[in-house]
């Protein structure tokens, strides 16, 4: 002997909200076409929710409690994260042939490279296309390659080195001041 089912299975599917389905017709009846339709809600009444049964009888579950290796997992993972970053500001920060040190000497020795193309008054230069660009270059002032002595530098943008002078580069830019180097044969 079976029990009969439970009254919730037996009911008829609910229409959603606002939504009311076209009139059947009869069996046997055609529909009249030019005549107005009406769409009035079902002859029927509309039952009350009953929420259904569950297939799955178990109680939903809240949030477990994580493994202890899952904690120790990303404890580590942490760790080699931030251990790795540390022990790179600290490598190139000491590392004589690396890192900072490298880049100190390459800023050190291209101030020094720039030194040479900076002549102060007194200074034997080699003058670097002439015709063109030209760049002073220093030079021992004892050596065959020395050309001219730098006489004087003048400030302004419309200062010219005199007949006094023999030679003369003037630098203009917007970010500095106008001035020109003036220099003497040696």
């Amino acid at each position: 002997m079976s029990a009969p089912p439970p009254p919730y299975q037996n009911q008829q599917p609910q229409q959603p909200y606002g939504y009311a389905p076209p009139p059947q017709m009869p069996y046997g009846q055609q529909p009249q076409y030019g005549q107005q339709q009406s769409y009035a809600q079902p002859p029927y009444a509309q039952q009350p929710y009953v929420p259904q049964a569950p297939s799955d009888p178990r109680p939903p579950q809240g949030p477990g409690r994580r493994s202890p290796l899952h904690s120790v997992l990303s404890v580590a993972v942490v760790l080699a994260v931030f251990g790795g970053g540390a022990w790179y500001v600290w490598k190139y920060n000491t590392d004589p042939n690396g890192g900072k040190a490298k880049a100190e000497a390459t800023r050190s020795a291209q101030a020094e490279e720039n030194k040479k193309y900076d002549p102060k008054v007194g200074d034997c230069v080699r003058i670097q296309d002439p015709q063109g660009d030209p760049l002073p270059v220093i030079v021992d002032c004892k050596s065959a390659e020395a050309q001219y002595r730098m006489a004087d530098t003048l400030y302004g943008p419309d200062r010219s080195c005199g007949s006094a002078y023999d030679y003369g580069i003037r630098y203009s830019s917007r970010r500095s001041t106008d001035y020109t180097l003036c220099f003497k044969k040696v």
